[in-house]
């Protein structure tokens, strides 16, 4: 009985985090990736704006969340161009060789690449040296995966 009382108590405290990210490569809360926000918008609008269910679609196992038609197309079209680079988790934390989770708010675009950070003290910090973190975060990127 009591094994089973402590099996359930690590189930309980470890679990969302042993299971969080997995199943696919993108950071997603609650099934949708990027918190919600719209990606293309980072590109068009240099902004972070919420998306909406309303404009919503299922890409690379991903639910994706728009603010417009307009950019649910345009990401329809392309969604490898405005996806975020390393499934959406910390740029700088996969610099460093681990995943973290992002704000959508702490966000760099680069060479026309969006990268999501931590929160904006790491985004700092990612800016300081960008073509040195993103040549270590890409070589690390796929063992990270």
């Amino acid at each position: 009985m009591k094994l089973s009382r402590i099996l359930i108590y690590t189930l309980v405290v470890f679990g969302p985090v042993v299971t969080y990210g997995q199943g696919t490569p993108y950071f997603t809360e609650k099934g949708v990736a990027v918190g919600g926000y719209d990606v293309v918008a980072y590109f068009t609008q240099q902004a972070a704006v919420k998306g909406s269910s309303n404009f919503s679609f299922s890409w690379d196992e991903v639910t994706w969340h728009f603010s417009s038609s307009e950019n649910l197309n345009l990401f329809k079209e392309h969604p490898q161009r405005y996806a975020p680079q390393f499934g959406g988790w910390c740029a700088y934390g996969v610099s460093e060789i681990h995943k973290s989770p992002t704000q959508p708010e702490a966000f760099t675009i680069v060479n026309e690449k969006l990268y999501l950070n931590y929160n904006q003290k790491v985004l700092k910090l990612w800016r300081s040296d960008t073509t040195r973190y993103i040549r270590q975060a890409n070589a690390y990127w796929p063992a990270l995966k």
